[in-house]
């Protein structure tokens, strides 16, 4: 199979200096590349940490074609590199990794007199008693996928939970991927997400998976239900 992988974060610029990210570095959708990639897939993944493949060894040369990697750093760097993916890359399958932002900064201000100013600036100044972010909501690009660039090969999507049980967490998750209309859905909680993870799909259900197992586990049921495996 042709399998686009994105993994890592996404920032959200504040201003040209600062931005919103969050804590995540990519690790599992590069063992899930790299995974792949071991299985004789083609591969291309993109991260927002290259640097994290140097911890991850594969038997098989990584070179290009059947291996390359696209840097990102901002969520408009993601969607744009996943739009011209998607639409030219004749991909089997996306695995979308990635902890994507959830919200735009819309605007930086300040608080005065009652009354909100704008703040906005390349470099907001230090100087603020106090600044205000207007945060509104981005687009998920995984919900993209389907609807605006029209990809019909296999999807697989990522959904982590907060302060939720197991079985509440497959309920959100199939819930999830049935909006995305994804095939595949990963999903685990933040109080878990270093020892397990569920992968599945209604009706078949989810199965309750080691981390250290998710990459291997996740491709073999991906090349099930895949029409085609061919691998190079």
């Amino acid at each position: 199979m042709n399998i686009l992988v994105t993994a890592g974060n996404t920032q959200t610029p504040v201003d040209r200096v600062r931005c919103i990210t969050n804590i995540f570095s990519g690790r599992t959708g590069a063992q899930v590349a790299s995974t792949a990639f071991e299985r004789g897939h083609t591969v291309t993944l993109l991260t927002s940490h290259p640097g994290v493949l140097d911890t991850i060894t594969t038997t098989r040369e990584r070179v290009e074609p059947q291996w390359r990697v696209r840097a990102y750093r901002t969520f408009d760097d993601l969607d744009a590199l996943m739009r011209a993916e998607i639409t030219t890359g004749g991909y089997d399958a996306v695995i979308h990794a990635a902890a994507v932002s959830d919200y735009h900064v819309a605007g930086v201000f300040t608080h005065r007199d009652g009354q909100f100013e704008d703040a906005t600036a390349g470099k907001v100044k230090g100087s603020h008693p106090e600044l205000w972010l207007k945060l509104t909501p981005a687009p998920k690009l995984i919900d993209k996928v389907r609807a605006d660039w029209g990809f019909t090969g296999k999807l697989v999507k990522f959904k982590l939970e907060v302060g939720v049980s197991a079985v509440e967490l497959e309920e959100i998750a199939e819930r999830s991927r049935v909006h995305s209309r994804a095939d595949l859905m990963v999903a685990n909680t933040l109080e878990g997400m270093y020892g397990w993870a569920l992968i599945g799909a209604a009706p078949g259900g989810y199965q309750h998976i080691a981390r250290a197992e998710l990459a291997t586990h996740l491709l073999t049921t991906l090349e099930v239900i895949s029409p085609s495996t061919n691998r190079v």
